[in-house]
């Protein structure tokens, strides 16, 4: 704020002159004092300037807020906006209407993919929104040594962006060993963070004790990983902020609710982490964090104070978070404090988004630093081979509701030392293949708890690395649906009998669509009804959404990429075949 706004603020302020917008007629959230209050509200160029007695505001408009609750516009503390399979431009079409109008977005998805390329897109892409998008430097490309990605960004190259006013941190430091073990390559990059006084982002699933301390040692100050009461507790004592997700396949807001309380509170956040249109259209965004917290008990103004001063605290958005002179007009009108449906949200003082719809929605602009990228190299059927000795074997079990699997074992059919499906089973096979430098190679295994029979989905959509992953009973149709998105340039689809049922085409990095929500949404939804419908997968599974977890070694127990079967429990690969 320049000092000519200044001065004008503090005018409006003292009530020399007429403010710019007033709302009248609603019950005001002070999360300070934590209690509602009534009065006018009067907001300048922008910009909270205070409040007047009921009925006394003078400004240019004044919006009658007929008895609704006026609450800061919410936050979202973390999240990786590709997981809607929608451009930056797109997800603020999204979100905003249902009162969102922050975010602390961490693109390594599409740096996974694209390098720093995927995160200068995410910042001129995001730009011109409605919604106020702020990014943290991917910390981890790759996630883990132990599979491929599309780029390695180093220690000096998060320095070359930290300085931007849109990146508030380091992103989530997955390589957790790296940290407690004190490696320098880790180190380096979290310094970075530390000498720019910047946030670090943690993920530290079923880390504990002296394990937890070093991690936390390190300067890392949140974690959206906790599953327990018992593990936010222990993150909250050692300084740290809890991120309460829930997402489209990770649900913890419920069991975590039972760790917070009006003493620890004020360490707790909101956020969707990964959360796809057809959640967020059917069920809301942040605003759902809220109507599950409030249903499970939780008193209405400390759940909002989760989802607003409390991220904004978090990472030092001193300028929002809290209906006060001096901050953004960043604010909603909710009809209730029960499902949380917004009348109206306003960003910077203008009205963005009414009775659940943009006024004025962004349009998506194509960037080619981040077009297709599907670079296999010599696949063909032979290349899903899976040859064994014997019959026992490892096997990733789905734990249905998370990403989260365990370490199973199975006795398996083979034929010519081939493993072959059984239909007895529900055992299938499952391939992770490098698509982004055409290195040729491709991690085979078994994964156990889909349902799927007669067919195979795939998707370029592989958490972190993004390889294309494929699930399927037989090797025909998962070489089909390989060559089929090779052919779409990236992408998801459902494949039978060597046809295609359905696909959604990702053209932005094999991870985003340039379609609308509403498209994307409809087409998502197709390939869970046809994944369903045609090839039996069991209906409490999000088949792509828990297909697109089963790469990635950063979460616990058994998890495959393009190098092979990886147990994250001692962060090392392990051979498929047990000893008999």
């Amino acid at each position: 704020m320049d000092k000519k706004k200044l001065k004008n603020l503090i005018a409006v302020s003292a009530r020399r002159k007429s403010a710019d917008l007033c709302i009248t007629n609603a019950h005001i959230l002070d999360v300070f004092n934590k209690e509602w209050f009534g009065a006018d509200l009067l907001i300048s160029e922008g910009h909270i300037a205070g409040f007047a007695p009921p009925g006394e505001g003078k400004a240019k408009k004044i919006v009658d807020g007929g008895g609704r609750f006026l609450i800061p516009g919410l936050i979202d503390s973390h999240v990786h906006i590709e997981s809607s399979h929608t451009t930056p431009e797109e997800f603020s079409n999204l979100v905003v209407p249902h009162g969102t109008t922050t975010v602390i977005a961490d693109p390594h998805e599409i740096c996974n993919v694209a390098g720093l390329d995927g995160l200068h897109y995410m910042l001129e892409a995001s730009k011109e929104s409605a919604l106020q998008m702020f990014f943290v430097v991917p910390s981890c490309v790759p996630a883990v040594s132990f599979e491929h990605a599309g780029a390695v960004i180093t220690a000096e190259d998060i320095r070359s962006v930290m300085d931007h006013e849109r990146i508030v941190g380091l992103g989530e430091m997955m390589d957790y060993p790296g940290v407690i073990a004190g490696k320098d390559l880790v180190i380096d990059k979290i310094m970075v963070a530390k000498e720019a006084e910047k946030v670090i982002d943690g993920h530290s699933p079923a880390v504990y004790d002296a394990d937890l301390d070093a991690y936390s040692a390190s300067g890392i100050k949140t974690d959206h990983e906790c599953e327990t009461p018992a593990e936010l507790r222990d993150r909250v004592r050692r300084g740290m902020y809890v991120h309460l997700r829930e997402g489209s396949a990770c649900n913890n807001v419920i069991g975590l609710l039972g760790g917070v309380d009006s003493k620890n509170s004020r360490r707790c956040c909101f956020c969707t982490d990964d959360r796809q249109p057809v959640s967020i259209l059917e069920e809301g965004h942040i605003n759902n964090n809220l109507r599950i917290a409030v249903h499970e008990g939780l008193d209405p103004i400390e759940a909002i104070c989760m989802a607003t001063i409390n991220s904004g605290e978090c990472y030092n958005l001193t300028d929002r978070g809290a209906i006060a002179p001096g901050r953004r007009a960043d604010f909603c009108l909710a009809d209730d404090l029960v499902e949380f449906k917004m009348h109206q949200v306003y960003v910077g003082g203008v009205l963005v988004a009414q009775e659940g719809k943009m006024l004025k929605p962004s349009k998506a602009k194509k960037d080619q630093r981040v077009a297709s990228k599907m670079n296999i190299k010599d696949f063909s059927v032979e290349r899903l081979d899976l040859r064994l000795k014997h019959n026992r074997v490892r096997v990733i079990d789905i734990v249905p509701g998370g990403v989260v699997t365990e370490q199973g074992e199975a006795f398996v059919k083979l034929e010519k030392g081939l493993w072959v499906h059984d239909p007895n089973q529900d055992v299938v096979k499952l391939a992770v293949i490098e698509r982004h430098k055409g290195l040729g190679t491709v991690g085979v295994g078994l994964i156990r708890g889909f349902g799927l029979r007669k067919g195979a989905i795939a998707s370029t959509v592989g958490h972190d690395s993004h390889n294309l992953i494929v699930a399927g009973d037989n090797d025909a149709d998962m070489a089909k649906a390989v060559e089929h998105l090779i052919e779409t340039g990236g992408g998801m689809t459902v494949i039978q009998n060597g046809k295609a049922l359905s696909t959604l085409e990702m053209p932005v990095a094999g991870l985003i669509s340039y379609e609308k929500g509403e498209v994307v949404a409809e087409k998502l939804q197709h390939l869970h009804d046809m994944a369903i419908e045609k090839l039996s997968v069991k209906p409490g599974i999000d088949a792509f959404t828990t297909l697109s977890f089963m790469a990635l070694p950063v979460i616990p127990t058994y998890k495959l990429t393009d190098m092979g079967l990886f147990d994250v429990g001692t962060f090392s690969f392990v051979d498929l075949e047990l000893d008999q």
